[in-house]
């Protein structure tokens, strides 16, 4: 399909491209910007939009700035790498403030500013896919391809990746090219803590002691915590170091002593770790925890909300459905020295509405729920008690309908709202927000 066209760039998509209208039809357009005039090429047509890629930038947007990564628009780890982080910030406020328009029919009494953090080496955690290319003689790891996510891009380095993995993805391609199992790795998946950075084989044969010993002695040079996955998520286990360690910390604030939590390659953690720091003292702000307060955090994973809570509060209680990251976080409390914490296995989209932590009365909830929402949790929480919420949320969609929820079903107040910038030069919007008991 070779179709040209020239087109004004009307809009910017809520996945970072271009919106374009050709004789009367939505076309998504890759690499523009809103507001620009673009020449651009159709690549597939489908019944209610078009896609297309932009060809030549006639009239340039003054936000548009050269992308640092000379992988940009091949690798589709990162969408908006040429619109300044100003521009970037508004489209994503855009995005949050539509979503609560159109989907919950609410709007926020005030808007919090954008938590921002540096843009470039902030990403702790991810998977690069492997693939082994004959037509090119050797093995490509990275993130998939912008234009076709079937095939791995070819890089050599990264900008947005923890800065000690970033600039040697290239040699992670060197390193399983020489291995007799180079052709049965099938990812490698890297997780950053303060202090150590762990990469993470899949291999779907047994390793021979060559590719062991190779792999041990790649972590041995780079400092890499090396671990094998020869199956499913319980299969994980070091090769090198025996005990390595990965931990993170959450600062003291207010008298509040450091906490630090301990975690495994392949839990869930907020995957940037400084806007992590600046998330949770906004939460907190937000929520106002009190001496005397009782509070419930919902899908709290490893205790993240939940330990700096507990060191405010009389009591806190996390729920999570995952067993061993409650697991760990009652460990992590422990190890914290925090005793007013505890820690509940349940499936917060099943009605859990029996289970003795549902019934109990809380001051105040915090809600951080994945790309689903908490919508079931919201047919029995929160009860009459409870005066104050704090929404942490990874799909302004999810948060929208939610909110509409809230407002609508359970009598409170959108209080505040804003965006979090946890994954800078992407689309994906981010966003926390207050709700407070109507007067």
């Amino acid at each position: 399909m070779n179709e040209a066209f020239e087109a004004t760039i009307t809009d910017l998509g809520h996945d970072g491209r271009g919106v374009a209208r050709i004789d009367g039809k939505t076309v998504f357009v890759a690499g523009a910007l809103l507001g620009e005039r673009v020449r651009l090429a159709l690549r597939k047509r489908h019944r209610h939009f078009d896609e297309a890629e932009t060809l030549e930038v006639l009239e340039r947007s003054p936000h548009r700035v050269e992308p640092r990564c000379r992988h940009f628009g091949q690798c589709g780890g990162c969408s908006l790498q040429h619109l300044d982080a100003a521009a970037q910030i508004e489209a994503k406020q855009r995005v949050l403030a539509d979503n609560f328009a159109r989907i919950g029919k609410v709007a926020p009494e005030a808007w919090l500013p954008p938590l921002t953090d540096q843009p470039w080496g902030y990403r702790r955690k991810g998977r690069l896919s492997v693939r082994a290319v004959a037509k090119k003689g050797r093995v490509l790891v990275g993130f998939r391809e912008e234009s076709n996510p079937r095939f791995v891009a070819d890089i050599e380095r990264c900008e947005v990746v923890h800065p000690a993995l970033g600039p040697k993805i290239g040699l992670l391609g060197e390193l399983v090219g020489g291995l007799e199992a180079a052709a049965d790795i099938a990812q490698i998946e890297f997780a950053a803590g303060d202090d150590t950075v762990a990469l993470v084989f899949r291999h779907l044969k047994p390793l021979g002691e060559r590719d062991r010993a190779a792999l041990v002695a790649f972590g041995r040079e780079h400092g890499f915590a090396i671990y094998l996955q020869p199956g499913g998520v319980s299969s994980v286990h070091p090769l090198w170091p025996e005990q390595p360690r990965l931990a993170f910390r959450l600062p003291a604030g207010e008298g509040v002593d450091e906490v630090e939590l301990e975690f495994r390659p392949l839990d869930f953690v907020q995957v940037n770790a400084g806007m992590n720091r600046r998330m949770l003292a906004c939460a907190l702000e937000l929520l106002d925890p009190q001496p005397a307060d009782r509070v419930l955090d919902l899908f709290c994973g490893l205790g993240n909300f939940t330990l700096p809570i507990a060191r405010r509060v009389a009591e806190v209680a996390g729920v999570e459905g995952e067993h061993g990251l409650v697991e760990r976080a009652g460990e992590n409390a422990a190890r914290n020295g925090i005793a007013n914490a505890r820690f509940h296995v349940a499936n917060l989209f099943e009605d859990q509405r029996g289970a003795p932590w549902a019934r109990e009365a809380w001051d105040k909830l915090l809600l951080d729920p994945p790309r689903a929402g908490a919508d079931k949790v919201l047919d029995y929480l929160p009860h009459r008690a409870t005066r104050r919420i704090v929404y942490v949320s990874c799909h302004p969609a999810s948060l929208a309908r939610d909110a509409g929820i809230l407002v609508q079903k359970h009598g409170f107040r959108l209080v505040s709202a804003g965006v979090m910038d946890m994954f800078p030069h992407t689309a994906h919007v981010e966003s926390i927000a207050l709700f407070e008991r109507g007067a």
